[in-house]
């Protein structure tokens, strides 16, 4: 079997909620040396995306996006040491992460903290559903360097609208780096609301929180 449709057959166990086969492709795509952000972003990511979109087109429901939730845990699981910053002790920058209010899925969000833990941020987990005052509040305490939003479904894109709003109001733009992703977030969306950057995907996004910590 080759790399590619080793990938194909780990999105497709992640689409067909098939956990324990979706552990033994991802064992076998490490066993094939498979660079482990390659499985993620071929293999993970695409599942995702097309649960998001069946999600969005009402075929997939609650019960599906909490299964593929679990599938993406135990996946991330088995791929953790693989990817696992050594330099654990001296996080590299701080980032606030959280769903906006109204979505109360977590399957992007999760991927991208293990991502980040990984690559030695200190993630302070905000959850699903976080209304504008939580996100506020938590920046206060918190003081991050970077503040990720999660946003699934499109009836979230008006809370992230009007959280950037209230940050503003707030005057805790100045010193905030704030990235938005999620399967209805467009760069347009990023940009007219006045947030620093569109994660097209996790690795994307990490690529940028990386990026801003280094400049």
């Amino acid at each position: 079997m080759s790399k590619n449709e080793i990938l194909i057959k780990l999105k497709d166990a992640i689409v067909g909620m098939e956990i324990i086969k979706a552990k033994e492709i991802c064992e076998e795509a490490l066993s094939q040396k498979i660079d482990p952000f390659t499985i993620i972003e071929k293999g993970i990511m695409e599942g995702i995306t097309i649960v998001g979109d069946k999600f969005e087109a009402e075929e997939f429901f609650l019960a599906e996006l909490l299964m593929a939730g679990e599938i993406i845990k135990q996946i991330m699981k088995i791929l953790l040491p693989y990817i696992q910053n050594q330099d654990k002790n001296k996080p590299i920058g701080k980032v606030v992460i959280g769903t906006g209010k109204g979505d109360v899925h977590d399957i992007g969000k999760n991927v991208v903290k293990i991502f980040l833990e990984a690559e030695g941020f200190e993630v302070i987990d905000l959850g699903v559903d976080v209304s504008s005052e939580k996100f506020i509040e938590a920046i206060r305490i918190e003081k991050p360097k970077i503040l990720a939003i999660s946003a699934l479904v499109s009836m979230t894109l008006p809370e992230v609208n009007n959280l950037m709003k209230e940050i503003e109001k707030a005057n805790l733009r100045d010193e905030l780096k704030v990235i938005i992703g999620g399967a209805p977030v467009t760069e347009d969306f990023v940009k007219d609301i006045g947030a620093d950057a569109y994660a097209k995907n996790a690795i994307d996004g990490i690529n940028t929180c990386l990026r801003w910590i280094r400049e």
